[in-house]
């Protein structure tokens, strides 16, 4: 539907509850790398964003394991960062 904006993605955690503000994600063979930015909306954590590092398979289902990225898949993925400028920024501030 032309003009409609799409419903955020949640998420659910022990400490609280929220959106995915923003969300890096590429394709590979093997599963979907993600890195995303967690904005808490509710409970302990209300009003904190936290980043997650994940992964998803191939039909969208988020997968509870370690995110495990390819070498070769790295310019991929700094490339899906570039339109998130809040998540950049934080991630700037973990390799300085």
């Amino acid at each position: 539907m032309k003009g409609s904006r799409r419903q955020p993605k949640t998420f659910s955690l022990h400490w609280g509850r929220g959106i995915i503000e923003e969300e890096a994600q590429i394709g590979t063979p093997y599963h979907r790398p993600t890195i995303q930015l967690l904005k808490f909306l509710q409970g302990q954590a209300a009003g904190t964003y936290e980043i997650r590092f994940c992964h998803y398979d191939h039909r969208g289902r988020f997968q509870r394991s370690p995110l495990i990225i390819d070498e070769k898949n790295i310019p991929a993925l700094r490339k899906a960062l570039q339109s998130t400028l809040k998540l950049k920024r934080l991630l700037s501030r973990l390799a300085s």
